[in-house]
């Protein structure tokens, strides 16, 4: 499994009035762990930051006067992407960022070039509802050490984001050893036909479906009836 972490920087907060990507930083994962197959450009937006990004990124204009415009580093960057999922905090901005500079080029969205998208901001926030989940804070809350990073910077905060990432999902790992997979020297995986098994189906007793209600009804009140079940029986 190929994964994409993906950060831009831009000169502003909307593509659609004219703000463009003066960065892209990627970070590769293949099953989870860190390749250094990384991709970083800095990029020739064509016009000026407004004075509030330049406080958050600090790239100067005068910096990205020689950077190769968007459309010379495309081919790339899209090739890099193909097929894999891409990881991303607050992934509409940058979505919204990548699929206009596409448009002008009069390329399709990227969502047609890549396998899909998680948004680990919504990730947090179902992890830690009330709670800020900049990246941070998540760093401190994970016990990330971002500690280098005094201005955000699109393949730093790549970096960054992903060890966030592996730390949000640690308790997956399990679920990702493929049958089949001898890749490692000395390790012979069996594949069991569970066909051959009739497996016994345990229902809950009639306490524990009472304790189930009740942490249901719990976290219906702590999301004041917002919860996706209740949502469905009211549909």
């Amino acid at each position: 499994m190929r994964q994409v972490v993906l950060d831009t920087e831009t000169t502003g907060l909307s593509a659609e009035n004219g703000d463009r990507i003066i960065e892209i930083g990627c970070v590769e994962l293949v099953a989870r762990k860190l390749t250094g197959n990384n991709l970083h450009h800095y990029v020739n937006p064509e016009r000026d930051s407004h004075e509030d990004a330049l406080k958050v990124h600090g790239i100067s204009n005068e910096f990205l006067r020689d950077k190769p415009k968007f459309a010379l580093i495309a081919d790339e960057l899209l090739a890099y992407l193909d097929g894999a999922e891409l990881i991303i905090h607050n992934a509409p901005f940058d979505i919204g960022f990548l699929n206009k500079e596409l448009s002008l080029l009069g390329r399709p969205p990227i969502t047609q070039i890549v396998s899909g998208v998680t948004d680990t901001l919504v990730m947090a926030k179902e992890m830690f509802p009330g709670k800020r989940n900049g990246l941070d804070a998540l760093c401190d809350r994970l016990e990330v050490d971002n500690s280098g990073r005094t201005l955000h910077g699109a393949l730093l905060d790549a970096e960054l984001l992903a060890d966030v990432y592996i730390n949000m999902t640690r308790g997956q790992d399990a679920l990702l050893i493929e049958a089949g997979d001898n890749s490692t020297p000395g390790v012979v995986v069996e594949q069991v036909d569970l066909s051959r098994f009739e497996l016994p189906v345990l229902r809950a007793n009639e306490q524990e479906l009472q304790a189930h209600e009740t942490a249901l009804a719990d976290l219906d009140k702590a999301c004041k009836g917002k919860t996706l079940w209740r949502q469905l029986q009211a549909a």
